[in-house]
């Protein structure tokens, strides 16, 4: 088989496969938002300021976490800026912009993980078993770099 093809099999996998994550990740945001009002690109960035900065990050280590331009980021971080989630001022080192957590971001955030936590127990984790949870954990290390 040529090795740039995909077999029926193969595309079956596949589907289901992100099937089955887009399903899961949908219901998990669709909790959050509805008993929140925070969107998933919200609560990547206040989890992110929190986790990996502290509660304020450079917007271009926020911008690389997240997988997102510096366009998408800068339109997102202005809405959440209105909203009082987060604030922005100038490095005064350099040419940076560091993004800070507000406590009304804390406090959104903080209210936030429980239902995200409830939801991602109810509609994946508690789907599955501890063979289910070893093997995923191996396929998703296998599978992180995309090389084998």
């Amino acid at each position: 088989m040529d090795k740039n093809e995909l077999n029926e099999e193969e595309m079956q996998i596949w589907h289901l496969w992100k099937g089955s994550f887009q399903s899961i990740f949908g219901r998990v945001v669709k909790e959050m938002s509805e008993h929140t009002g925070l969107s998933e690109g919200d609560y990547g960035v206040l989890d992110r300021l929190v986790i990996f900065g502290n509660g304020n990050l450079r917007q271009q280590e926020l911008a690389d976490s997240m997988d997102w331009d510096k366009s998408r980021l800068s339109h997102h971080l202005t809405r959440m800026e209105k909203r009082g989630l987060v604030t922005r001022k100038p490095l005064e080192t350099d040419r940076g912009v560091q993004v800070i957590i507000t406590s009304k971001g804390k406090s959104a955030l903080d209210e936030a993980r429980p239902i995200v936590a409830k939801a991602i127990r109810k509609y994946f984790l508690d789907q599955l078993t501890a063979q289910d949870m070893e093997s995923i954990t191996m396929l998703a290390e296998r599978t992180k770099t995309g090389v084998q």
